[in-house]
């Protein structure tokens, strides 16, 4: 991903808390020569000094075959929103202003006992701040292996992360201020969440 020196992060503790909560990704790896990809949910998670993203596929979906051919892209993908160059106080083009993590890494595959310990640490996050919460432990034997015999167990090890928050961090503080004004009267929720994402990282230090 092409990130300019501005809007690149490195901060492990942020971009593990950006995966947490955007973590409906995009899952690209390449079949017969052509990319394909799933749109599916990932967690973050370490192994002493490693990380890896675990979620699941549909046994049916082709793609978890193709794992054995080399690296995964991951992309997560935050708020983002148009940003109008009438915001600005000199002349200049307009843009668009976004949060992102990509991921490059080895995938494999998982089952059994994993498969199941992996079901359950998804529902208790998806699930347990819900009222009639359907957690591992609610549901049926039936239910759970039947839903089992469905999916295959995805897990891939991170090797690579490139994370990019395009906030108008190239902007003078008088513009940043206006751009986060006029987002928030946009009425988008898109808007509205990038334009806290620039007031939750302060002004340009410039």
């Amino acid at each position: 991903m092409y990130i300019p020196k501005y809007y690149r992060v490195q901060d492990m503790e942020e971009i593990r808390q950006f995966i947490q909560v955007h973590s409906f990704a995009t899952v690209v790896s390449i079949r017969k020569g052509k990319p394909i990809a799933t749109h599916v949910p990932l967690l973050l998670q370490q192994e002493g000094d490693d990380y890896y993203l675990a979620g699941h596929l549909a046994y049916g979906n082709p793609q978890w075959r193709t794992f054995e051919n080399g690296e995964v892209l991951v992309m997560f993908q935050g708020p983002h929103a148009y940003v109008s160059s009438s915001w600005y106080e000199q002349e200049n083009v307009p843009t668009w202003n976004y949060q992102a993590v990509h991921i490059y890494g080895k995938a494999s595959t998982f089952e059994g006992e994993a498969l199941a310990q992996h079901l359950a640490a998804i529902l208790e996050k998806y699930e347990k701040h819900r009222d009639n919460a359907v957690l591992w432990d609610t549901l049926s034997p039936e239910t759970l292996q039947e839903n089992l015999q469905g999916i295959v167990g995805i897990k891939i090890a991170v090797e690579d992360i490139q994370a990019a928050y395009k906030l108008s961090q190239n902007r003078k503080s008088h513009d940043y201020e206006n751009i986060m004004k006029k987002l928030n009267e946009e009425n988008d929720a898109n808007a509205s969440a990038v334009a806290e994402a620039m007031k939750k990282a302060g002004l340009p230090k410039h």
